[in-house]
Parts: structure tokens; sequence; C-alpha cells
């Protein structure tokens, strides 16, 4: 591969080389537009608002949060949010535009906020029950027991029915299409228990069970909320891929351009993309040249060179000069939006993924409540006696409970997760341990993965020093990859540039000046009069003299040998598979002892090969960055993308690699299967714990009481061996 060099004007920052020449948000037709309003501080301000938005030409309707101070604007694709900005600071209020991110983490804090909120109430009103049934075991009887038991019951009813709602929603969910859950089983030992208090102090019984109920519900909503904590909630993938699309372009008809909305587009039309620029559609360029990042989609180091006849893809970014395109591919039918679908598809694909507990869930639950029912019956058919058969059956609920199965995930995964993090890997998906411990198959990507994405000189000490002045000095005169690894590499070496004078850089070729009125350039193999080579190249030309070349190759990530190896040394099988060029690809397998690579591959054609090695029956882990692995990431039975990686190839991936450092990866498939284990060491104790328990509280040897305190036992057994893991 040779130098392909672009102009100053283009950053070198991948992030800048991504963004849109102009700061256009994607509004797609279906999503509302979010604006913040700072400033309104009362009903008066709301409806002004609301009057105003609603008036607006586009805007089918908007709705003010006072609480959030917020307007969500349901509008039409051509009305964005800079038309509203302006309207809203003309009747005097602030506003500003909130992008997705914002309020998709607005909206994860809202979860988590509102899982402790639960956990605060269950924890505070367990408290004062226990306080109260302190006061009955301590002797209190007649009125002042029935007293403390009303009490109870007033603090417990409400208490339970705001704290419990995760339960009984997702009880109610499994319920309704006939299926079982850990839930249900937890849902009906809180109601029953609760249904039997109630009956004892309707009665003045001696006992109530108030403050089983609410610790029942405090202990597992401690497992819900350390579930939530070891992932992060995401959108997505297929969402952050449909936000890359360009929501508006620049049609060009009989000369005359004019600003649409993407929609509008239809095969054949002209569109302008000017330098920065996002493709909207996919076409042929027929007018202009320039430079086209394809990283995102191809996996491909270097820009690539633009120019009449070269088919283009949307989401490719247009670097250098502006560019005339051919539609021949609008909306739904781009590569962009197809491959969005690939993910889509592959995401609902790896949902159907069940854990560990919901599949204990289906064979404990029908055993919990049909062990209950016969106990019930069996008791009442011997004692004849309601109120004794219900006390049993609830304590036979209580003491099978699966508070024990509920914290035996969460606590290992939040022990695992901790001990992740400190190696610098965050786990983000619910059952990812459970899947890594499975992984017997691992698909690296190249580019940004287990290369840096930058290139790296090689043959420097080749050069003279006279020749690295003149390369210097026209190598600063260009924010090319290729140059920027020139210009650090000889100034490390302490080369001070030549006088070259009248530099200028020609876009998709290279930079060229006068020295001492002899011409010197350092670009292209071609534009240099170089033969093309194989291996990544900038060319150095001065006056007559033959090129001489500026070798490069892509500089590893750190613990990427290490990462290879002990993966490698565990048994598993590892396979590379990039969309760059085959000599590259080539290179870095064997630099890195990987046999079995795949080059120049497309994104569906990665998800085509993961999703081949799963119907082989083999077990994949992804490791990528680009988009062009998004679909890949969500095809495979677990993933795993650093934390510089394009927004949907994190959010499709379940694990995300902090650091820069790759070792720690083959320490997370040990750290997983070791977790794995515990999970199921947590299920064989809960397992015996029933063993013993469920024997007692059949035959009437233990109360409500005392199978609260047993199960809770459990609990506490099954978090002391999550323990060990860290």
């Amino acid at each position: 591969m040779t130098a392909q060099l672009s102009p100053p004007s283009a950053a070198a920052c991948p992030g800048c080389l991504a963004a849109p020449a102009e700061a256009v948000r994607p509004i797609p037709e279906d999503v509302q537009i979010a604006l913040s309003l700072p400033t309104i501080h009362c009903q008066a301000c709301i409806s002004k608002v609301e009057r105003t938005l609603n008036a607006y030409p586009g805007i089918e309707s908007a709705r003010v949060n006072l609480t959030l101070k917020r307007a969500m604007i349901q509008a039409e694709p051509e009305v964005q949010a800079r038309d509203l900005i302006p309207v809203l600071e003309g009747i005097g209020f602030e506003a500003h535009e909130l992008d997705a991110g914002a309020l998709s983490a607005t909206q994860n804090d809202k979860v988590g906020r509102d899982l402790l909120m639960r956990l605060a109430v269950a924890g505070f009103a367990s408290m004062n029950v226990m306080l109260l049934s302190v006061s009955v075991w301590a002797g209190a009887t007649d009125a002042t027991r029935d007293m403390f038991h009303w009490i109870s019951a007033m603090i417990t009813l409400p208490a339970i029915a705001f704290s419990a709602q995760p339960f009984f929603r997702n009880a109610w969910s499994a319920l309704r299409v006939r299926q079982l859950n850990m839930d249900v089983p937890i849902v009906l030992a809180i109601v029953l228990t609760l249904v039997t208090s109630l009956w004892e102090t309707s009665l003045s019984g001696e006992h109530a069970y108030f403050d089983a109920a609410l610790t029942l519900t405090f202990l597992l909503l401690i497992g819900r909320y350390l579930d939530y904590r070891t992932r992060a909630v995401a959108r997505s993938a297929a969402e952050e891929l449909a936000a890359l699309e360009v929501p508006r372009a620049i049609r060009v008809v009989d000369g005359v351009e004019e600003e649409v909305a993407v929609s509008a587009l239809e095969v054949g039309d002209l569109i302008l993309v000017r330098p920065g620029g996002r493709m909207p559609v996919d076409g042929e360029i027929i007018l202009g040249q320039s430079e086209l990042d394809r990283s995102l989609l191809t996996g491909e180091t270097l820009p690539v060179f633009a120019e009449p006849g070269l088919a283009v893809n949307a989401g490719e970014v247009n670097l250098t000069g502006p560019l005339t395109i051919r539609a021949a591919a609008v909306g739904q039918d781009t590569s962009l939006h197809r491959m969005a679908d690939l993910v889509a598809i592959a995401e609902s694909g790896r949902s159907r993924y069940t854990s560990l507990a919901d599949s204990a869930a289906k064979l404990y639950a029908p055993g919990v409540h049909i062990l209950s029912a016969l106990s019930f019956v069996g008791w009442y058919l011997y004692s004849g006696d309601f109120r004794v058969a219900l006390n049993i059956a609830a304590a036979v609920l209580i003491i099978t409970c699966p508070c024990a199965l509920g914290l035996a995930v969460p606590a290992v995964t939040t022990a695992a997760s901790g001990r992740l993090f400190r190696r610098g890997m965050l786990i983000k998906h619910a059952t990812a341990l459970e899947r890594l411990a499975d992984v017997d198959t691992v698909v690296f990507d190249k580019t940004g993965t287990l290369t840096a994405g930058t290139p790296e000189l090689v043959n420097l000490g080749e050069h003279g020093r006279q020749d690295l002045a003149i390369a210097l000095a026209l190598a600063e005169g260009s924010s090319h990859p290729l140059s920027v690894s020139v210009t650090r590499s000889a100034r490390v070496a302490g080369i001070k540039p030549a006088d070259v004078s009248d530099i200028r850089e020609v876009p998709g070729f290279g930079t060229e000046g006068l020295l001492r009125g002899q011409r010197v350039r350092l670009g292209r193999a071609a534009w240099t009069g170089a033969d093309q080579g194989t291996q990544t190249s900038a060319w150095l030309a001065v006056g007559d003299r033959a090129p001489t070349a500026f070798l490069f190759t892509d500089a590893l990530r750190p613990g990427a040998e290490e990462a290879v190896q002990g993966l490698q040394a565990a048994g598993k099988s590892v396979l590379l598979i990039s969309g760059d060029t085959t000599g590259a690809v080539s290179d870095l397998a064997g630099r890195l002892g990987i046999k079995d690579w795949v080059a120049e591959a497309l994104p569906e054609e990665k998800a085509d090969r993961v999703q081949s090695l799963a119907q082989e029956g083999r077990k994949v882990l992804m490791v990528g960055d680009g988009l062009n692995d998004t679909a890949a990431l969500a095809a495979a039975h677990v993933s795993i993308s650093p934390a510089s990686a394009l927004d949907a190839a994190r959010v499709a991936s379940d694990i995300v690699l902090l650091g820069s450092d790759l070792s720690p990866i083959s320490d997370a498939c040990d750290t997983a299967v070791r977790a794995t284990k515990r999970i199921r060491e947590n299920f064989r104790i809960a397992t015996l714990y029933n063993v013993i328990a469920v024997p007692l509280a059949v035959v009437g040897l233990a109360t409500p009481l005392i199978a609260a305190l047993a199960m809770s036992s459990s609990s506490i057994t099954v978090s002391l061996n999550a323990l060990r893991l860290r």
C-alpha cells in the first residue's frame, strides 16, 4: 500500500475526521427532538413554550417537563433543533439541544436511582417493623400485641407495594406468556406471607410475619441492585448505527444546490458532499478528487484515494475536496442501513440466551409451588384448621423462596466484575461472564484492536540525515497519518527540518516544495515516480534522483502478544478477521503467531463467519472496535471492545476494555470459568439448604418467622462463597 496524504485541513483526530462539516444532528422520523430549557420555572412558562412550539410548522406535538426542565417534541424530518432554538429564544427562554446519548444516560441514571430508592424504603421499613416485632417477642399480649401488628401492617403494605414492584412486574410478564421465572415464587412467598400475617392479625393471633416479608424484599433488592451495578445499561447498537445516518444532504439539480432531507433523495440524484461530510447514500463519484476515511466500515488503516468512477458507501467520510456522487442506493437500501439490520437481528438472537438462574427457575419454581400446595392440602385434611394449614404453606414458600438463588448470580457477578474492573475490564451484560466461560474460539479484528491503528515507521535508519530533514519539512505540512508518523520518528531521532520553501499539499497525492530551486515530493508511489509496492509506504523524491521509500507497519497494542499467547495456551482457537489489505493482515498474523486469518472482509462477511462458527458448535468471543465489527460483535456468543471503540461497537459488546492493554482478556476468560463454578456451587448450597429445611417446614416445625431467618442465613452463605472470587 502506498501513502495517500491529506491536507492540513483534515484533522488528525479520528473523532474530528468522523464529524460532519456542519453540526447537524440526526433526527429519525420516529424519534423526538429533545430541548433543555434551564430558565423555565412555572406553569405559565410551560404553557407559553408548548403553545409556541405546537404552532410551529411541522411539529406534531410538544410537551414540557418542569421537573427535568426539558421539552420533548415530535416533529417531521424537515424540522431540526437548530430551527426551534431561535424561536424559543425569541419568547425569552434559553434552549439547548439534548443529544440521544445524554437522554440515554439520564434514563440509565433514573433506573439506578429508582432501584436504590426501593432498596432504601424496604430497608428503612424493615428496621421499623423489626423494632415493633421485638416488643411482641418480649411478651406483649392481647390489645398491645394487636396494636403493634396493625402498625406493622400499615408500614409493611405500602412499603411492599412500592419496593417489590420490580418482582411483581417481572412475575406478571412471565405468567402472562405462561412461563415461570425466578420472580414467580418470590412474589408468591411475599403475597402469602402478607395474607397469612393479615389473617393472623385480624384473628388476634400471636404471630404475624410482616418483618419476614420486608426482610425478604430487602435482601432480594440487594441482589437486584448488585446486578444493576455490574453492567452498563446501554442503547441498542442498531440505534447507534442509525445515528450515523446523515439526516440531510445537498442535492444538485441543473447546477443549483438545495439542502433536502435524505428521505427525499432518489436513485440517480446528484449529491454534493463537502470536505468533512459523511456520505448520505451509496453511489458513484462523478466529479472531484479527494480522500475517503473508510476505517469505520472496512477497518482499512489509511484514507483511500477518491476519483470519478469510485463506488462509495453511506457512512464514509470525505476528507479533502468536494465530491459529487450519483446515488445508487438510498434509505433502507444503503449499506449502513443494512448493517444496522444485521446488528438488530444478531442482538435479538443473542438475547435468547438463558441465564443459569432462569434455567434453574424453570425446574425450581414448579416444585416449590406444588410442594407448598400439597402442604396446605395435607395439613388442612389432617387438622381441619385452615389457619394452621395456611401458616405451614407460607412457611414452606418462605423457606424455599429462591432468595439464595436470586443472590447466587449477582453476588458472584459483582465479585468477579470487581476483580476484572481492577484489571481494566468493565462487564456490561448480565450474562456476559456465564457466556465467556463457554468460549472455545476467539476472533480478533486487526486495526484498532490488535494494533493501535496508527502507522509506525520501521526503516528510519536506512535514510541519510539530509533525506530525513527534507522528509520532515514536507511531513510537517500534512496531518496525514503517515506524515504524522514520519514527523514523530524524525523528531525523536533529533532531525531538524530542511529549508524547504513553497510547501503545498496536493489532495490525494502528497506534499511538495522547493529546496534550493529543486522540486522535492513526499507522497504516493505513482506521484513520485516510484513503482507500486505491497507494504504501506510513503516515497521521497528529490529532483531527478530515484525515489526512496519510507516503510510503515501497524504498531501493536500493548499486551496483544500476551493475550494471543495466553488464549492459545488455554486451548482456544484464535482467528484474525480484518477488512484491511492481505499484506497487512498476513504480516500481523505472522508477528503474533496466528495461523488462521482472513483479509479484506466486509462487515457482513465478518458476521457471517462468526455465525458459521456458531453453527459448527463453537462458542465465539469476538474482539473488535470498528463499525465494520458491530454486526460480528452482536452475533458472537460474547464480545469485547476497547473503550476507544466507536459507540456502536461498545454498545454491541458485552465487555469493555477500559485501558489499552489487551493482556487482561485471557485472565477474563479464566475468571469467567471460576465465576461460573462459584454460581453452580451456590446453586448446590441452596439445594442442600432446601433438602434440610423443607422437611422441617412441611412437618410444621418451622414457623414463617423461623423460615425467614433460615432463608436469610442461606443468602448470607451464598454471598460469602461469592466473595472467594475476590
